[in-house]
């Protein structure tokens, strides 16, 4: 037995996990039109808590049905329904299982919400998502009495979660989405008390953690997902990252997963953007480079001492390893190979030396095709496209409990684009026919 990956890790706030694997946040769009977690959502996590993670993290659960991630992401946006509260309290149930750890990754998702759900939506300043497609809408920037609304809604998000079973929360501040949206100067243009200074641009995220903390007390575990860095020009840099992270040690978090990039810069898919990668003044280390953010953890572990966790990449145990040996960090995220192999944690504690590679087995385009992938557009959006590939895996577990290996990318873009095309319809039917009751 791998007893590093084995061995139990305390949080500040004194909750223990049993072993230092996470199953880290994806989207799953698994809920019903009114956003509550149904019997497919259920079945996934059931089977993710048998597959022996210490942690299970939610994929994005929003304060705010008009500012999706994606169509089929559960909503706590108001006081729950009982059936609301039923529905969660089953998601949690079976989420554990088997002991372990679910944390909910609760966000907004600010100018990142699709266009097919809200046009305009609201964000630090009129600074529309710079991608092709017209995929994402005008963004409308927000009056002080809407950041307060989203800092009592997270608030509210978070205490729902602890009322109906789960065990922690993870406050989304990355990868582009509305509090990453604050803390970047590319999308935050403000030139109020929530812009400018970093201070400033950290405020919504400090008033969110702080009132969370004192709306669950200092026993039920408190995380933040933070950006070692956007990438892009003129963004949230590597210097800014450290500098919050040490805002956030003073806010009483229980640990920090470590990411980074945004739509426009992918860098959390270990993809290139359609602009140039903004380089950042970090020291390599000796790791091996499949782990895509062990260099900002290791770096920043030099300057806080709360637990960190790294996500991305990770498919060697023996790198793994290195990172809780070398302090870069506490705990290990895995992602993908879990949306094929559910029991991978259980894999890696019992020995397995390598998670599986199934990301470079997909043969996206014919061969006489493949020189296109060397234009960074085409490259990024077939990168995409795989990631609906995995996505669609989630719906086969969550159907049947077992992941659908047989699926071709095509296919896969085929059942997520019917699934969401058919979920958006049905809410738009909700939400209509609820104004008229």
């Amino acid at each position: 037995m791998n007893k590093q990956l084995s061995e139990p890790l305390e949080l500040p706030c004194g909750a223990i996990l049993t072993n230092r694997i996470a199953k880290a946040a994806m989207t799953e769009g698994l809920a019903s039109p009114r956003g509550e977690p149904t019997d497919q959502l259920n079945r996934l996590y059931q089977t993710w808590s048998e597959g022996g993670a210490g942690l299970l993290l939610t994929g994005n659960i929003l304060i705010d049905g008009d500012h999706l991630e994606r169509p089929g992401n559960v909503i706590i946006d108001s006081e729950p329904r009982p059936e609301m509260q039923a529905a969660l309290r089953g998601l949690s149930a079976a989420a554990t299982v088997k002991g372990n750890h679910v944390w909910a990754q609760i966000s907004h998702a600010g100018r990142q919400t699709q266009k097919a759900v809200n046009a305009h939506p609201k964000a630090p300043s009129a600074v529309k998502l710079g991608l092709p497609g017209g995929q994402f809408g005008q963004p409308v920037e927000m009056a002080e009495d809407d950041i307060n609304n989203v800092v009592t809604a997270f608030v509210r998000c978070a205490r729902v979660l602890k009322d109906t079973g789960f065990t922690g929360v993870q406050v989304h501040a990355a990868h582009g989405y509305l509090i990453s949206q604050f803390l970047s100067p590319r999308s935050n243009q403000r030139t109020d008390r929530y812009g400018g200074s970093l201070e400033n641009r950290a405020k919504l995220l400090l008033d969110i953690v702080q009132q969370i903390r004192e709306e669950v007390g200092p026993d039920f575990p408190v995380a933040v997902k933070l950006n070692s860095a956007d990438f892009q020009k003129g963004g949230f840099d590597f210097s800014d990252s450290l500098k919050v992270a040490s805002w956030l040690e003073e806010a009483s978090i229980d640990l920090i997963e470590i990411s980074g990039g945004t739509y426009e810069q992918p860098k959390l898919l270990g993809l290139e953007g359609i602009e140039e990668e903004e380089p950042q003044n970090l020291a390599p280390s000796t790791l091996m480079r499949e782990a895509y953010f062990v260099d900002f953890a290791l770096a920043m572990q030099e300057h806080i001492n709360i637990p960190l966790m790294v996500t991305g990449g990770f498919r060697q145990a023996s790198v793994m390893r290195q990172a809780l040996e070398s302090g870069a960090a506490d705990l290990i995220g895995v992602g993908r190979p879990l949306c094929l192999d559910t029991d991978a944690p259980s894999q890696l504690l019992d020995g397995l030396q390598e998670l599986e590679r199934y990301e470079a087995k997909m043969q996206l385009l014919p061969g006489w095709a493949n020189f296109l992938t060397r234009v960074a557009l085409i490259r990024t959006v077939a990168g995409f496209a795989l990631q609906y590939w995995y996505y669609a895996q989630l719906i086969a577990i969550g159907n049947s409990g077992k992941a659908d290996r047989s699926l071709s990318v095509f296919s896969s873009i085929k059942i997520l684009l019917r699934h969401e095309k058919s979920w958006l319809k049905a809410r738009r039917r909700l939400i209509e026919n609820e104004k008229h009751t």
